[in-house]
């Protein structure tokens, strides 16, 4: 059916023959769209995101293994760690703001980044199906930053962790729970949610572990108060969910200057060692 005047067309048609109205896609092709080189649409996202995880994981191990002697494929060392960007401090005060994004790619070890990697993959794609990827992108970016932001004011220690933005994506879905309390689904993610956030708080306080709790905090109150805001798109796309679009974008080429950053940041130190 048309959108613009409701009568009904076909499947093949690209532009309304009674009105002449670009039609869009169908309401069953929006909320099931096709697979992206082989990958669920909802999954294509968060399996990017996870690709760039690992490759910087394996980038950090081979750096520190071959450069500085130290660390390995279990444990990467905190100086190679600041050297591709990790949350620290004196250099963030310093100007290097992109710290607060690229923080959030690197992971201090193989159980580190296996464990963030398992609860991604899953909860990346239910919050990518219901608030869609232009939503999904700024909620990452934000949370990422509103997570080593927090640390960052709280704690004076080294930290990464793609943590932050898992926060983030829980406080989101958590979000949506509240929203809808009254629904049955509402109450059954509310309570799902909740029972992740608190039992992952409190893997933080457990003596021995060295978990950046205010990242976390900082993470899942950034994503819940985003997702409260933006909402979920609709079904007909509006002037809103083009504007996500754009801000989506402008979140991506933000991260990727941080990571260019990064780079001259690495070679800088590179140079002046020799």
């Amino acid at each position: 059916m048309c959108a613009n005047c409701r009568a009904f067309v076909t499947v093949d048609d690209k532009v309304c023959p009674y009105c002449d109205v670009p039609l869009q896609a169908r309401a069953v092709d929006r909320r099931n769209p096709s697979d992206i080189l082989g990958i669920p649409a909802h999954r294509f996202t968060t399996t990017v995101l996870l690709l760039i995880n690992a490759g910087l994981y394996v980038g950090t191990t081979m750096y520190s293994m071959n450069a500085t002697g130290q660390g390995g494929f279990l444990d990467i060392d905190g100086q190679t760690l600041v050297l591709f960007g990790a949350k620290y401090p004196p250099l963030i005060q310093a100007g290097q703001w992109w710290r607060l994004l690229t923080a959030g790619f690197l992971h201090g070890g193989i159980l580190h980044i296996l464990m963030n990697s398992w609860v991604i993959f899953d909860l990346g794609a239910q919050a990518e199906e219901f608030y869609g990827t232009p939503r999904y992108l700024v909620l990452y970016f934000l949370s990422t930053i509103g997570g080593f932001g927090a640390s960052l004011w709280w704690s004076p220690s080294l930290s990464v962790g793609a943590s932050a933005p898992l926060f983030g994506l829980m406080g989101a879905m958590l979000a949506l729970g509240v929203k809808n309390r009254h629904t049955a689904l509402g109450s059954a993610m509310r309570s799902h949610y909740t029972q992740w956030a608190i039992w992952g708080l409190a893997m933080g306080l457990m003596t021995g572990m060295r978990i950046d709790n205010a990242a976390h905090i900082g993470g899942l109150a950034t994503g819940f108060a985003f997702a409260w805001i933006a909402g979920t798109p609709r079904l007909v796309e509006s002037w809103a969910d083009r504007v996500w679009k754009v801000a989506a974008a402008i979140c991506v080429v933000i991260t990727i200057a941080a990571f260019g950053l990064m780079v001259q940041f690495l070679l800088s130190v590179q140079r002046g060692s020799e």
